[in-house]
């Protein structure tokens, strides 16, 4: 099944490009066309903005109530779950996501995020806070009010593309925003739909438009004067770019970027539980995932048998075709990034790290950009492999001798995402977590899955703000007070 879309989305209609060029989609698995989408000009950037920009100065969405705003989302909830097996397939198909991965992650997640956004504007949000009477000169009294910040550019990445856009979209809707949704120009389909969702709940005319388009349609979205705030996640190569570009009109900017996460595992540690936790983060989504833990940190006494469980267990990963339920890794989005993590590998064994597992493309699979599970011992965290994110099925271990020495590792990165740590004892491992500093952290795997009520975004170069949740919707909205004389006549 093949998704085509022709036009773009703008002030709530499908119009036709003004450059009038169509891209080709491929499954990067198979090279098979997927669908096709318009490659949008600068120019029609500019209609998105224009339009976005209308929808807020004079269009209802930012003046309704938020329960009425929600029963839109509602609607637009109940359409995307409409969609659900449909969605699951084009995120095999367009990002080389497994089934497994699609199911849950790609797609469950992100919806089950919509509609608690929805739900989440209904009663409980606090766009109107009274403020306790001041006396002094008088009596006076107020109110702190949350308001739409404006219009939104939200640029999203390849990897997870239903999940990354609607964790802009659904913020972005909720507080009020007007919004132009840009994808990343490999997976433009899932996007699009988003569309169809839209026209279909009855969401009012510009409010959400989505364009493609690469790097000039981006700079558009970042530079324009009616853009009030800018949602990008990506590279921090691109991400500071973003910065750049937003600063000399001073938008407001959330950047969710790149990780080199920390997976600290300690000499107490259950070992097969913890290199089932290696395994897995290499081998998501063929280890493209900005949260994914690729860096870890075994106690020096264990290091040697955690290397043999996880070499063992990456001898058992079937790679593949993702269509196929069996495939437990697929391939990587493009032979552009096939050769970015290759390239890696070769620096690596370069820097004199050991491959205990990997480093090549697998046998019999000539179609499609896959690399094999690769991971690398007899690895220092001053090398490049240890530094620089893959964004690949690609791991490092590295010893530690005691807690310390694991912090210290741990934090001597330019990232600052994610985080984990595996031990018997929960209060030790509690108190290396509040050390790291990172946005997040899980204790011996964690639990309870992807949740829309914690939030998500780090420390240093891997971005600005937080996204999910009220943390994420705060994002979206501008602080203003209101006071007046309580005094009669």
């Amino acid at each position: 099944m093949t998704h085509n879309f022709t036009e773009l989305f703008i002030d709530g209609a499908w119009v036709e490009s003004d450059g009038g060029e169509i891209l080709d989609v491929v499954n990067p698995a198979t090279g098979e066309l997927v669908g096709r989408a318009p490659q949008a000009t600068v120019s029609d950037v500019r209609r998105a903005i224009t339009a976005a920009r209308r929808a807020f100065d004079e269009g209802p969405w930012p003046l309704m109530s938020p329960r009425e705003r929600a029963q839109v989302m509602l609607r637009m909830a109940d359409a995307l779950d409409k969609r659900r097996a449909e969605l699951v397939d084009l995120s095999i198909a367009e990002a080389g996501s497994t089934r497994a991965l699609a199911e849950y992650l790609q797609v469950g997640a992100p919806l089950q995020h919509f509609r608690d956004m929805a739900e989440r504007i209904l009663p409980a949000f606090d766009f109107e806070r009274p403020v306790l009477p001041t006396i002094g000169q008088g009596i006076g009294q107020g109110v702190v009010l949350r308001e739409p910040a404006g219009v939104a550019a939200l640029i999203s990445a390849y990897n997870f593309p239903l999940f990354l856009n609607i964790m802009k979209v659904a913020p972005a809707l909720a507080a009020g925003c007007t919004a132009v949704l840009k994808p990343a120009p490999a997976t433009p389909l899932e996007a699009l739909i988003l569309g169809t969702i839209a026209e279909e709940a009855g969401l009012p005319a510009g409010v959400l438009n989505i364009v493609t388009g690469d790097t000039e349609a981006g700079r558009e979205l970042t530079t324009h004067r009616d853009v009030d705030l800018v949602s990008f996640t990506g590279s921090d190569t691109v991400g500071r770019a973003v910065y750049e570009q937003a600063a000399p009109t001073l938008k407001k900017v959330v950047l969710e970027l790149g990780g080199k996460s920390a997976n600290i595992v300690c000499e107490d540690a259950d070992l097969a539980k913890a290199a089932e936790s290696v395994i897995g983060n290499m081998i998501t989504h063929a280890g493209q995932g900005c949260s994914l833990f690729t860096r870890t940190l075994v106690h020096r006494s264990r290091y040697d048998e955690l290397v043999a469980y996880v070499t063992a267990g990456l001898g058992s990963i079937a790679v593949g075709d993702p269509a196929d339920p069996g495939v437990m890794m697929g391939p990587l989005i493009s032979e552009a990034q096939r050769t970015k993590v290759e390239k890696l590998i070769a620096r690596g064994i370069e820097e004199g790290a050991t491959l205990a597992f990997g480093g090549g493309r697998p046998e019999g699979l000539e179609e499609g950009f896959f690399v094999e599970p690769t991971l690398f011992v007899d690895v220092d965290n001053s090398m490049d492999i240890a530094q620089k994110e893959f964004f690949g099925p690609v791991g490092v271990l590295i010893p530690f001798d005691d807690d310390d020495h694991a912090v210290r590792l741990a934090n001597e990165s330019d990232f600052g995402l994610g985080g984990s740590v595996f031990t018997a004892d929960p209060v030790r491992g509690y108190g290396i977590a509040k050390r790291i500093r990172t946005g997040f952290v899980s204790l011996n795997g964690g639990g309870g899955g992807v949740t829309p009520h914690i939030p998500f975004g780090g420390y240093k170069q891997s971005g600005l703000g937080r996204e999910w949740g009220a943390a994420g919707l705060e994002e979206y909205l501008e602080t203003k007070a209101v006071t007046w004389s309580a005094a009669s006549g």
